[in-house]
């Protein structure tokens, strides 16, 4: 019986693989996946075969790395940060029919854990996860689930942010926030590259973070009233200060 593992690559900085990801290419044939995530991974095993596909090509390189599968190679399907977050590992298990492949998903760093750690602690309450992306969910819904983490008082690490022909997304984001509850002065923070060069990142109120001119390689952490700036970090504190009286 072959394997198809997806893995979850984390940031792509091969320090921040899991261990388990690293085994599940090594065990590989063939390594699949978006071209840029293939680049991460090429010069860690230049001896493998490779197949990538461009942006909106997700269906033809799942099918690829399945039939692959079925031809009786193991394969790795990678993804950046979990492959079970935004990640092919869905489309894998909905688009396998062969009984004799068998799918594993190796879990890897998902961006709002990287980042939040560059960050400090912003997710260490409950949170929520949105992709601003309306490629394949509607402005509609998209806005209905900020206005409700909003109104939840919940963290929130978006994804997605902005992009040429959504340059405004985070700019709408933020007003939807704020209408629906958030203050203006809520702390949020922004990191850019996360584990790989050219890392950056800045912490800032929610009406600032409005303004702030942000692309795809960015993942945004808005707080919850809670939310402060302590010696430069971002925290949001789970609540042991209230329950313990630890300052």
């Amino acid at each position: 019986m072959s394997k198809l593992y997806v893995v979850g690559l984390g940031p792509g900085a091969p320090a921040l693989m899991t261990a388990q990801a690293r085994e599940a290419m090594e065990a590989a044939d063939v390594l699949c996946g978006y071209t840029a995530y293939i680049k991460l991974v090429e010069d860690l095993y230049p001896e493998k075969e490779k197949f990538a596909t461009p942006m909106m090509g997700e269906v033809e390189r799942c099918k690829k790395a399945l039939e692959l599968a079925s031809s009786g190679k193991n394969v790795a399907m990678v993804c950046s940060g979990d492959a079970g977050v935004y990640g092919m590992a869905g489309l894998i298990l909905e688009l396998a029919e062969d009984p004799e492949v068998e799918i594993s998903v190796v879990a890897g760093v998902t961006a709002a854990l990287s980042g939040g750690a560059v960050l400090g602690a912003p997710l260490t309450h409950d949170f929520c996860v949105i992709s601003l992306s309306d490629l394949m969910t509607d402005w509609a819904l998209i806005e209905k689930r900020l206005r409700c983490a909003a109104m939840g008082d919940f963290g929130v690490a978006l994804y997605n942010p902005s992009s040429k022909k959504r340059h405004d997304y985070l700019q709408k984001a933020c007003d939807i926030m704020m209408e629906a509850g958030k203050a203006p002065e809520t702390v949020c923070g922004w990191v850019r590259n996360i584990g790989r060069e050219g890392e950056c990142c800045r912490i800032l109120t929610l009406a600032e973070l409005r303004e702030e001119q942000v692309d795809m390689f960015t993942t945004v952490f808005i707080g919850n009233s809670k939310t402060r700036e302590i010696n430069g970090r971002m925290v949001t504190p789970r609540g042991y200060g209230e329950k313990y009286g630890v300052k």
